[in-house]
């Protein structure tokens, strides 16, 4: 929890623009789901298949729409979306301490570093030559910046993170442990029975209130920057090619791979375990489903699905079979199609006679 982790209602509800049904004086301590919410705590409804959770529950508070006011056994703040005000408050119940300015004396730091007041760096940390950090900074254990890297104000960096040389992070960004920005890219050339390395010269720069999960890895380009833009959401164990490009406010969901020379458009969504192809390009506001393989550019924005939903273990095994069919049924059906049209004209022509 925050410093601060006692509330009034009607001083959440001011936070997010709602309205109290009940005790505006009510004092809460936490957040808490519908099931296990108990006095003290307020919770959310957003999702109408819960909504026997919501008759029965005993939180001090929900959050809802006035739809489902009547349904609330307790006190109540009254929104316009349930979700987005719980994402909201949750800021004022973060548990991470915000405390700022500590540098430990088991970091190493290099003395041409630039570092702002009120930045703080854990023990094991190493800055390389020339970095940059801005006001607000906090940089977790054992956690790897090199040469040249910059970071913008507010950014957050937990532990065991690390950034290669020449990436340059933007204001309020978030990368979790493990991450890892500004690895070579795949790249080679075929020499032969061999393969010969292509230097990766370019780097990576992220964006504005960006966030990067756990284990993600964002490949430095092979000329020009690999860019993920302002607002952009990352989940866990993602990885971003070299060259690629992100566009503003995308979410991409976890173990979802893009190769190299790909731009993702604006407002996009992927979901997880996708896989998109080399060069291509993806229109803004494009939605890609679980388990899609993108392997053609989208011009258009919409959702896209590629391979099959879940069936039972012996109905996926005759419809693969099937599968393998197709090629020769389509050849089978086209040879129908121009039979009949055959006979068609055949019989058009006899009735002329």
């Amino acid at each position: 929890m925050s410093e601060r982790s006692l509330f009034t209602l009607a001083q959440l509800a001011e936070a997010v623009g709602g309205r109290v049904v009940g005790d505006p004086a009510a004092q809460i301590s936490a957040l808490a789901t519908l099931a296990t919410a108990g006095s003290g705590q307020l919770s959310f409804f957003a999702n109408p298949r819960y909504i026997e959770q919501l008759r029965n529950s005993k939180a001090q508070a929900v959050l809802v729409t006035q739809t489902h006011l009547d349904e609330v056994p307790g006190d109540a703040v009254v929104v316009d979306d349930p979700y987005l005000a719980f994402a909201r408050l949750s800021h004022l119940f973060d548990w991470r301490s915000h405390s700022g300015g500590h540098i430990h004396p088991r970091a190493l730091i290099d003395e041409s570093a630039e570092i702002a007041e009120g930045v703080s760096i854990g023990p094991g940390v190493v800055i390389g030559a020339r970095v940059v950090i801005l006001e607000g900074v906090s940089i977790g254990a054992n956690s790897v910046i090199g040469d040249d890297c910059r970071i913008g104000t507010d950014s957050r960096i937990e532990p065991l993170v690390s950034l290669y040389p020449n990436v340059h992070l933007g204001e309020r960004v978030i990368v979790h442990s493990q991450a890892v920005l500004g690895g070579d890219g795949f790249g080679f050339a075929r020499d032969r029975e061999t393969w010969v390395k292509i230097c990766q010269l370019g780097g990576v720069r992220i964006g504005n209130d960006v966030e990067i999960g756990s284990g993600v890895t964002i490949d430095r380009g092979a000329l020009e920057d690999t860019v993920v833009a302002d607002g952009v959401k990352l989940d866990n164990q993602i990885q971003i090619a070299h060259n690629v490009h992100v566009g503003e406010h995308t979410a991409i969901a976890g173990c979802t791979a893009i190769a190299g020379s790909t731009k993702i458009g604006r407002h996009c969504t992927i979901a997880g375990m996708s896989g998109v192809t080399g060069h291509l390009d993806i229109a803004d506001g494009t939605h890609i489903t679980a388990m899609s393989l993108v392997s053609r550019s989208i011009t258009e924005p919409g959702a896209y699905s590629s391979g099959t939903g879940l069936e039972p273990h012996r109905q996926w095994k005759r419809n693969v079979a099937r599968f393998r069919q197709l090629d020769d049924m389509a050849k089978r059906l086209r040879k129908l199609e121009q039979a009949f049209e055959h006979l068609s004209t055949k019989g058009q022509n006899d009735d002329g006679c």
